[in-house]
């Protein structure tokens, strides 16, 4: 199943563009496109390479050029020889993965670099004493369990169907090296400060040298709190962003940050609301798998990445709930630049999910306490501590995108272990975000706010009785099939409809009568099921090929913005 995309990319060089666009370097080189690729049933490096995959495409995914899964118990290989640019001489070169699932070793001309477990965040390597004389072969090793293991896996599956995906290995977001001084600026921490008109930032070094950062024909040496009178804030109507430099002795990274807060506070009314920039906002939602029939994991193209985020704004939606998995960076820019909310969940991960656990509460109302980790999937302790470290790093990560107001932590009790205590540690690590510790149920009682998923009854507003903002995090799933933009014959959804007028008309009432009502009462939030289909979901705004919008625009426009 192709997209209109599809067929644009050079296999050569696909997605070219700088991966990191908070931290942009000029000293760089893409490692996207052809490698020789092998699977094999053993862990040493085989004699022989079976082919060509095209970097970053996962071998399960149609652009890879490859149309293979990697199973459990199998060895991924991935080489590639490259010659530096000559400017890289005399410099350190960093090699960047931004992720592979689901854990890889790496080696450079035989020495090994780096060894990384989880298969969503960046991770990378000083590989300058690995270097030969102006050459390198990169060697990378990957194995993946999917459903078979307690790492981070998201909605893949092994066996997929409904609402469980088409799972993927290997290298899924793009490679590139880049050349540095001795001293240089390895990472930045940007928090605004609202209240107080000024920007934090300390910079990450390596080496001797101190970090200036040049901000509105000013210099200020990190860590500093830089002063930015008159600011424009940040808002979805209004993405304003500013651009700043850092220097550090001869390196020279650029970024940027906005002005802007998040907030839980109660309104006029004294009822509990989300707050944008000291004032009740409320976020109109749509959940975003983040799927592609031709790149799986990976958007074909960086255009096809903002026509997404472009076609949510045009239906009047200004939030994406980023379900269970974690975009590239350039996502999370375009949605800082174009003005989209994002509530960006964490994958899970663990055991086997039992049903009367996450389908019981559905229909019962029940929550159960997460302590009980064996009955949650969660029994290995070493899975516990694997995931509480990956959900710090994707909020270290993550930390200075300026769109994300939100952090969930688990969804439906997939996986959920001691929400309460993971809150006050994702607190503790970001203190300017909300908080969702478990969205739909098996609530603990902590977070920021009260969040349901509501599918097959009416929606009908309840306030919190520990005085938390009330979001509904899930909800319609309405389902229409397009005859020739569909994945196969299966057809996922929670409510059927066979034209486009009926599901319009239909989106209209479910708005009018319960979410608008509700909003009207104290509903902070409502995040629609969703924005594109996906395999056998086809309760998406958008067919999975991204070729038909199901509802027109302006229509939906004016239903969720009440205009």
């Amino acid at each position: 199943m192709n997209t209109e995309w599809t067929n644009t990319i050079d296999p050569a060089a696909p997605l070219p563009e700088y991966p990191r666009p908070q931290l942009v370097r000029e000293s760089w080189m893409s490692l996207n496109g052809p490698w020789d690729y092998a699977i094999t049933a053993g862990k040493t490096l085989p004699e022989r390479f079976e082919g060509q995959i095209t970097v970053p495409f996962s071998p399960e995914a149609p652009l890879s050029g490859v149309g293979r899964a990697l199973e459990s118990g199998q060895f991924l290989w991935y080489r590639r020889e490259i010659t530096l640019p000559e400017d890289f001489a005399g410099k350190r070169v960093l090699l960047h993965f931004g992720a592979v699932d689901q854990t890889a070793d790496v080696w450079v001309n035989e020495k090994q670099v780096a060894s990384h477990i989880g298969g969503y965040l960046p991770f990378e390597a000083d590989i300058t004493s690995a270097l030969g004389e102006g050459k390198a072969v990169i060697t990378v090793r990957v194995t993946d369990e999917t459903d078979k293991s307690y790492h981070t896996r998201g909605k893949q599956k092994t066996k997929r169907g409904g609402i469980w995906y088409t799972p993927q290995s290997g290298i899924w977001q793009s490679v590139w090296i880049e050349a540095v001084p001795q001293s240089y600026v390895r990472g930045l921490r940007i928090t605004p400060h609202f209240d107080e008109a000024e920007v934090d930032i300390t910079a990450d070094l390596v080496g001797t040298e101190c970090a200036v950062a040049h901000f509105a024909g000013a210099d200020y040496e990190l860590p500093a709190a830089i002063p930015v009178p008159d600011f424009e804030a940040w808002s979805p109507e209004h993405p304003k962003l500013y651009e700043f430099t850092v220097s550090c002795g001869e390196d020279e990274v650029r970024s940027y940050f906005a002005m802007r807060k998040f907030s839980v506070e109660k309104d006029a009314a004294g009822v509990p609301r989300l707050f944008l920039n000291n004032a009740p906002y409320f976020h109109n939602g749509l959940l975003d798998q983040g799927y592609w029939p031709d790149g799986l994991y990976t958007a074909p193209t960086d255009e096809a990445m903002v026509r997404d985020i472009q076609t949510a704004k045009d239906c009047g939606f200004n939030m994406l709930r980023k379900h269970i998995k974690v975009e590239p960076l350039r996502w999370y820019y375009h949605c800082d630049r174009l003005g989209m909310l994002v509530w960006q969940d964490m994958p899970c991960g663990g055991g086997r999910y039992a049903p009367a656990v996450v389908a019981a509460p559905l229909v019962t109302g029940l929550h159960l306490s997460d302590g009980a980790h064996g009955i949650f999937g969660r029994g290995d302790e070493m899975g516990r501590r694997e995931f509480q470290d990956e959900l710090i790093d994707m909020v270290t990560a993550l930390y200075n995108c300026p769109c994300i107001a939100m952090w969930v932590i688990f969804n439906e009790g997939w996986g959920q272990f001691d929400a309460a205590s993971l809150t006050e540690s994702v607190r503790f690590a970001d203190n300017t975000r909300t908080i969702d510790h478990a969205s739909g149920w098996h609530d603990q009682g902590a977070g920021d706010v009260k969040s349901e998923h509501v599918y097959f009854r009416p929606y009908r507003f309840r306030p919190d009785k520990k005085g938390r903002a009330v979001v509904l995090s899930e909800f319609g799933g309405y389902a229409y099939q397009v005859a020739g933009h569909v994945f196969n014959s299966k057809a996922f959804g929670y409510k059927k409809f066979d034209t486009p007028e009926k599901l319009s008309g239909a989106l209209e009432e479910l708005y009018r009568r319960q979410i608008l009502p509700a909003q009207e009462k104290g509903l902070a939030a409502a995040v629609y099921t969703q924005l594109s289909d996906v395999e056998d979901e086809i309760n998406g705004l958008l067919t999975y090929d991204r070729s038909v919008l199901k509802t027109d625009a302006e229509r939906m426009r004016r239903i969720v913005t009440q205009e």
